[in-house]
C-alpha cells in the first residue's frame, strides 16, 4: 500500500509540475481538479450506459405492469418473471450505481494521501501545498481556527460551499421535478404489500431532492484536497445528468443525488 501511495503521490506532483506555469502556488489544487476530470472521463462510458439502461427500464414499464397484473399477489413469481425480463432485455437494475462505485477508489486515494503525514517512509510534502492560502491537507475546522470564516482558508471553504450549494439547488429542482413525474399513483386495488412499497417509494421521493445538500457536510469534514475532488465531481455529475437525461422527464437515475 505504501508503494502504491508513493506512486500516486508522484503522479499528483507530476501533474502539479505540468500545471505550475499556469497556476503557480495553486498548481497542486489544479492537478487535483484535472485528476478528477480524468477520472470522470474514464467513468463517462458507464454513465452513458446507465442512461441507456434507464431508458430501457422506462420502455419496459408496460411489460412490467402486465407482469404485475398476471402474477397478482404472488410476489415471488413476479420477482422471478421480472428478473427474467431484465435478463432477456439485457437490462441491469444496478447499472445506475456503477459510475458512483467506480469513483470511490479515486476519492479514498486522495483522502488517504492528504491525511497521511508520511508517504513511502518520508515526509508527505503535499500537505504543505495550498489553494489560495488554504492547506490541501487541512479541514474546515482548521480554517476556522486559523483566521476564522473570513480568513484566507475560510474564504476558500466559503467558495466551495457556494459551489456545492449552487449544484445542490440545481439538483434539487431537477430531482423534485423528475420524482413528481415518476411518483406512483395511489390505487386501492393494490395489495397491502404493494401499497406499503408505494408508500416507501413516496417517502424516498420526498428525501431524494435534499440528498445533494449532504455534500456540504462531506466537504467540511474531509481534507481540502478530497473536498476539491467531491466538489468537482458533483459539478460534473450535475451537468452530465442534465445532458444524458434531458429527454427523460420521468426518469430518476440510481444514486442520482450521491455521485
Amino acid at each position: 500500500m505504501s508503494t502504491f501511495m508513493s506512486v500516486f503521490a508522484h503522479l499528483v506532483e507530476h501533474l502539479a509540475d505540468l500545471l505550475h506555469p499556469l497556476f503557480h502556488a495553486s498548481a497542486t489544487a489544479a492537478a487535483i481538479v484535472l485528476f478528477t476530470a480524468l477520472v470522470r472521463l474514464l467513468v463517462h462510458p458507464l454513465s452513458r450506459a446507465a442512461a441507456r439502461g434507464q431508458r430501457a427500464r422506462a420502455a419496459l414499464q408496460p411489460q412490467i405492469a402486465e407482469l404485475k397484473k398476471k402474477h397478482g399477489k404472488d410476489r415471488e413469481q413476479f420477482q422471478k418473471a421480472l428478473m427474467e425480463l431484465h435478463a432477456e432485455e439485457k437490462v441491469s437494475p444496478l447499472s445506475g450505481c456503477l459510475p458512483s462505485l467506480f469513483q470511490l477508489p479515486a476519492f479514498f486515494l486522495l483522502y488517504h494521501l492528504f491525511s497521511s503525514s508520511s508517504i513511502g517512509g518520508g515526509a508527505n510534502t503535499l500537505l504543505g501545498h495550498k489553494l489560495f492560502g488554504a492547506p490541501l491537507g487541512g479541514r474546515w475546522a482548521d480554517a476556522l481556527g486559523d483566521g476564522g470564516i473570513f480568513g484566507p482558508a475560510g474564504l476558500v471553504y466559503l467558495g466551495l460551499f457556494a459551489v456545492v450549494t449552487a449544484v445542490a439547488c440545481f439538483n434539487y429542482v431537477r430531482t423534485k421535478r423528475t420524482t413528481a413525474v415518476a411518483a406512483p399513483v395511489a390505487d386501492e386495488s393494490r395489495s397491502e404489500g404493494e401499497q406499503a412499497t408505494a408508500a416507501a417509494l413516496a417517502s424516498v421521493g420526498k428525501i431524494m431532492p435534499f440528498m445533494s445538500f449532504f455534500t456540504l457536510f462531506t466537504v467540511a469534514v474531509v481534507p481540502l484536497a478530497a473536498a476539491l475532488y467531491v466538489v468537482t465531481s458533483a459539478a460534473w455529475s450535475a451537468v452530465e445528468r442534465a445532458v444524458l437525461y434531458r429527454d427523460m422527464p420521468g426518469a430518476v437515475p440510481a444514486a442520482a443525488a450521491l455521485a
